[in-house]
């Protein structure tokens, strides 16, 4: 694996105020499908590998126990199954590959393997196939749950879901269908077996009831980064999508998932890290900043909290006057809810036996809310050395997804006509075949 692979993560283009601010469409608003088409057109253009889109189904509750901040604020809702979307940019484009999130968690995997399935033929081989393990309690709350399963649990669920996908989308292989006109068979009966799965979550008979699609199997991503969540990681992701943000922590993901690779037999250079990274550029230095900082004036102490509850699965607003990190993150085990992510990296920064204020802890809260402990701001050239300089630190293995909090969709437009032909330039990006599977593109 080579080259610097680049995707946009489109799970968040009208949200926490991206519809209203400067350079947002006029007389179109989510979701028109008509802007989601032309930011494929646009990523496609600029030569980008990836749209990928994460999901979630429960509107924010978690903080105070209340839906009302993030549907007044808009802070991560309102979401759509993106899945009729992609089969609408994929009409408009030929090369760039599109990634969808469902929970492994929640869904079946036979619906969702029969899903991806289709869309690998609908998008003719570009379909990758996010799995989570959901940790969120309003997602949970729709499907049924009184409460989070138990993180380990989770993960078993996810493993087997990911099996039973797999024995479903190889049950009926290419070489099984004939379509013989002169004799009018269709396919071999031999070669087409039920998977009969019978495990701890699943009983699945099959086989899938569908064609062979042009990948096989979609590209598989995964994004855990807890030792639970690398150990998955490395028994079945093809791409991995990581946090940004702290060097130190990127590097100590990336050793944990070539260890693990390793144990399950794997070659760690075949499996890259796509880093979450948000970019803020400008044409000028001054007027990346002045970006930025427009965009800190959407944050109130309610959508902050709304925002860092909800992704953590654990209701922020309950934090004393004074807490001790490696505690609160016991606390947030103890509810089954996400130990990583913004307080994981606190810890990563500060140690676990690092006792903060509660005003400190929402002073760095406002940071990842805002996406500003993870960004990239500057000019294309700026920009691009930042990304160089830790994509060499990080293990030259995967590349970046990026986010803006700008308006959708010039900040979008920036990165795809400013930032990635600077890239392409310098000759760092992976190179993309005209027309060529995602399986193979990733690879490059």
């Amino acid at each position: 694996m080579s080259g610097m692979h680049v995707a946009f993560d489109l799970s968040f283009t009208h949200t926490e105020g991206r519809w209203a601010r400067p350079g947002s469409w006029v007389g179109r608003a989510f979701p028109d499908v008509r802007m989601f088409q032309e930011i494929a057109v646009t990523a496609e253009r600029a030569g980008m590998h990836l749209l990928f889109f994460g999901d979630g189904s429960g509107i924010p509750d978690t903080w105070r126990g209340s839906i009302d901040p993030a549907v007044e604020w808009g802070v991560q809702w309102p979401r759509q199954d993106m899945s009729p979307f992609i089969a609408a940019m994929a009409g408009v484009t030929r090369d760039i590959g599109f990634g969808l999130t469902y929970s492994s968690t929640f869904m079946h995997p036979f619906y969702v393997a029969r899903l991806l399935n289709s869309l690998d033929h609908v998008t003719a081989g570009r379909i990758a196939f996010n799995v989570v393990a959901s940790s969120r309690s309003a997602d949970a709350a729709n499907y049924g749950f009184d409460q989070l399963l138990e993180h380990g649990l989770r993960y078993e669920r996810m493993e087997e879901f990911v099996e039973v996908c797999q024995a479903l989308w190889d049950s009926v292989p290419a070489e099984a269908i004939v379509m013989d006109r002169e004799t009018g068979r269709f396919a071999d009966p031999s070669k087409v077996a039920a998977i009969g799965h019978e495990g701890q979550f699943f009983k699945v008979k099959g086989p899938l009831s569908t064609m062979p699609s042009p990948q096989g199997r979609p590209v598989l991503v995964q994004a855990g980064n807890s030792p639970r969540g690398v150990a998955a990681s490395a028994k079945f992701a093809d791409v991995v999508f990581g946090f940004g943000g702290a060097v130190a922590s990127q590097q100590r993901h990336r050793r944990m998932l070539d260890e693990a690779l390793a144990a399950e037999g794997r070659d760690p250079r075949q499996v890259g890290i796509l880093w979450a990274t948000q970019v803020i550029v400008g044409r000028t230095e001054d007027e990346a900043r002045t970006r930025r900082d427009a965009v800190l004036e959407f944050w109130s102490e309610d959508a902050v909290g709304a925002y860092i509850s909800h992704n953590a699965g654990f209701d922020f607003s309950r934090v004393p006057e004074r807490i001790v990190l490696g505690e609160l993150a016991e606390q947030i085990r103890a509810a089954q809810a996400s130990p990583g992510g913004f307080v994981g990296s606190l810890i990563d920064e500060c140690g676990p036996d690092h006792e903060i204020s509660r005003a400190e802890f929402f002073e760095h809260g406002w940071r990842s809310a805002t996406g500003l402990d993870h960004s990239a701001i500057g000019t294309p050239a700026q920009v691009a050395d930042q990304l160089e300089e830790n994509f060499a630190a990080t293990g030259s293995r995967g590349g970046y997804m990026f986010t803006t909090p700008l308006a959708t969709p010039s900040g979008l437009a920036d990165i795809a006509e400013l930032l990635v032909p600077e890239l392409g330039r310098r000759g760092v990006l992976a190179p993309r075949t005209p027309g060529g599977l995602l399986r193979e593109n990733l690879r490059a």
